[in-house]
């Protein structure tokens, strides 16, 4: 009870900020006036925080400024002009003509700036290049398909995810291409994901590890209501987990958050499935609570910090799930291992918090002349 009041107290501490502190005006005597422009929901946000928990590691290491003020309030402020780079992120369905003028209020309000996108999305794809390349500087996403070439080829439905699936139970779904310049892959970047969220990125800074008894053996919560493809491989997935002989596994779905983080500190094996996109929340949740990170073959996918190194700090299972009892059997049996990779994972993540990775990652995309 008493963390869950210290969380609330800390997210309300938060928000205030981010509707009265980091709307001030600028320094003017910074060299780097950097304005974040934010879509408001926790995931976007989660690319956010970490601007200003490294607030001060900017500000020494690169003489940034950082402001941050809803993308939907933006054209209606009166301040926050002359930043000498703008990051904004945006709604997913939002028009060509608000986008359009939208950037057009961006260059004529911070002549001169570096215009940054924030592709906070779920799915690899990379739709938007073709939208929004031209019109900024750089773009970053969140995680990206290693092998580049599979940009701008066509595949059954919009994702990677929609192809493989959508083919195997024979879903209806349109053949698509998201067209991916040459030009537009030299703008690209790739960014961290889920581990800066303000609930994590702080735990893992600390680097304490949980500790305690683990007497759940498979944490398993699986939603499986969504579009038809995304039902078809959740339920998939329910009905492997279903399968499992002699296993205490916890499943169901719809229980509050704190709950959920409780379970899986007390878990042994968390088994995280693919969402809309291929990187989840869950994740890093479960390093983040010490438990074994198993999900569907995740090597196709660059993330950095990667927490996708198979059997060091996650371990895979075939996108059949047919491995899914061999996997989970070993796991259980082996001690050792789950010791070696939860803790393995756990310190990728806590490196990367500690040593402010963030700003050294973020630097190129958004700060080129910087030394």
């Amino acid at each position: 009870m008493l963390t869950r009041i210290a969380r609330r107290l800390s997210d309300a501490q938060y928000q205030r900020k981010r509707r009265t502190f980091f709307r001030r005006s600028f320094d003017p005597h910074a060299s780097r006036r950097l304005l974040l422009l934010a879509v408001n929901h926790r995931i976007p946000q989660s690319q956010l925080f970490p601007f200003h928990y490294y607030a001060d590691a900017f500000r020494t290491d690169l003489d940034v400024d950082i402001r941050e003020i809803p993308v939907d309030e933006y054209l209606n402020a009166k301040h926050l002009n002359g930043a000498t780079t703008v990051c904004f992120q945006t709604h997913f369905d939002i028009s060509d003509d608000a986008l359009l003028h939208l950037v057009a209020e961006l260059r004529r309000r911070n002549p001169g700036a570096r215009l940054v996108y924030l592709d906070w999305f779920a799915p690899t794809d990379l739709r938007l290049a073709e939208r929004i390349g031209p019109l900024v500087d750089a773009y970053v996403s969140k995680h990206l398909l290693r092998d580049m070439g599979q940009y701008g080829q066509p595949t059954f439905g919009d994702t990677t995810l929609m192809d493989y699936y959508g083919r195997v139970h024979n879903l209806m779904h349109d053949m698509k291409t998201f067209p991916v310049s040459t030009e537009f892959k030299e703008k690209l970047y790739l960014g961290p994901s889920f581990v800066t969220a303000d609930f994590m990125l702080p735990v893992f800074d600390r680097g304490i590890a949980p500790s305690g008894p683990r007497p759940i053996e498979l944490h398993a919560r699986i939603a499986v209501e969504g579009t038809p493809w995304y039902r078809a491989m959740r339920q998939g997935c329910a009905d492997a987990v279903a399968g499992l002989r002699d296993v205490e596994c916890v499943t169901g779905f719809g229980i509050r958050h704190d709950l959920f983080l409780r379970e899986l500190r007390r878990s042994k094996i968390c088994f995280s499935p693919f969402g809309y996109g291929e990187v989840c929340w869950r994740d890093y949740e479960a390093i983040m609570c010490g438990a074994v990170l198993l999900k569907q073959d995740t090597s196709h996918v660059a993330t950095a910090p990667d927490i996708f190194e198979a059997f060091e700090t996650y371990v895979p299972v075939k996108w059949d799930l047919s491995d899914l009892p061999q996997q989970v059997a070993w796991l259980l049996r082996d001690k050792a291992a789950r010791t070696r990779i939860a803790g393995a994972a756990f310190d990728r993540l806590h490196s990367y918090a500690r040593t402010r990775a963030f700003v050294g990652q973020m630097a190129p995309a958004l700060f080129p002349d910087a030394p």
